[in-house]
């Protein structure tokens, strides 16, 4: 059973890859890391990317944490959802490894890729954030192209 310093440590290591990725990429951790909020935001073409580590407390009084990553793609359009939700799933089918949601209380489409902390890598984690921007700075455009007078 994994006890509260298994995580704190897996926790403050995957925070240390994440720092490492910004870096990789050519970013300034003064602009990007939000320490309060434990956040990381950048833009990568016409994306906005956010990465947060969040813990989820299950009934049992376990919790896990999780890397969440997403990019806001659009606002929900007034008109012909049917459409535009089919659309969406379609793109799930074809979208590997990221998935497209509505967060409670949204009125926007993100991309999302979520997964477990538990046993990630520095490759894992690279790959999971890069592959997310990928998605998210082709999806929010061509969402955008193809639902363009539709929104609210």
């Amino acid at each position: 059973m994994e006890t509260t310093q298994d995580r704190a440590t897996q926790k403050k290591a995957v925070t240390e890859m994440v720092h490492q990725y910004a870096k990789s990429v050519g970013l300034d951790l003064n602009q990007t890391y939000n320490a309060e909020k434990g956040s990381w935001s950048w833009r990568i073409g016409s994306a906005s990317i956010q990465v947060y580590i969040e813990s989820v407390n299950f009934s049992n009084g376990h919790s896990r944490d999780y890397l969440r990553i997403f990019s806001p793609l659009m606002q929900i359009p007034a008109n012909d959802l049917l459409a535009f939700y089919r659309h969406l799933l379609e793109l799930n089918d074809s979208s590997l490894g990221v998935k497209l949601t509505i967060m409670p209380g949204s009125t926007l489409i993100f991309a999302t890729y979520e997964r477990d902390i538990r046993g990630m890598d520095y490759q894992e984690l690279s790959t999971c954030i890069s592959d997310l921007e990928w998605w998210a700075d082709k999806l929010d455009d061509e969402l955008k192209n193809q639902f363009p007078n539709l929104y609210n």
